[in-house]
């Protein structure tokens, strides 16, 4: 969806960004969705906090980067007898 046009409104003692259902969709949030707000000068930038899925840690998972399997020595001590 990309940048979108905005503006700044009051609501109650503060501001507020609106978000149409257009760009909530986009953005895979709904009402109750944890958000982090990171604030510089001139700069706002608000990010889901969504835990990741399963599915797509996997797929974000590079074994050259990560040095191959995490596990890669035979079972010791307690895992022996699971």
């Amino acid at each position: 969806m990309g940048s979108i046009a905005s503006q700044i409104s009051v609501w109650g003692n503060g501001l507020a960004v609106r978000l149409t259902k257009p760009m909530a969709k986009a953005a895979g949030v709904v009402e109750g969705t944890p958000v982090r707000v990171i604030v510089r000068p001139g700069r706002i930038v608000i990010e889901s906090e969504t835990e990741p899925t399963l599915e797509e840690m996997l797929a974000a998972f590079d074994s050259l980067k990560h040095g191959g399997e995490v596990m890669g020595d035979a079972p010791r001590g307690v895992e022996a007898f699971a």
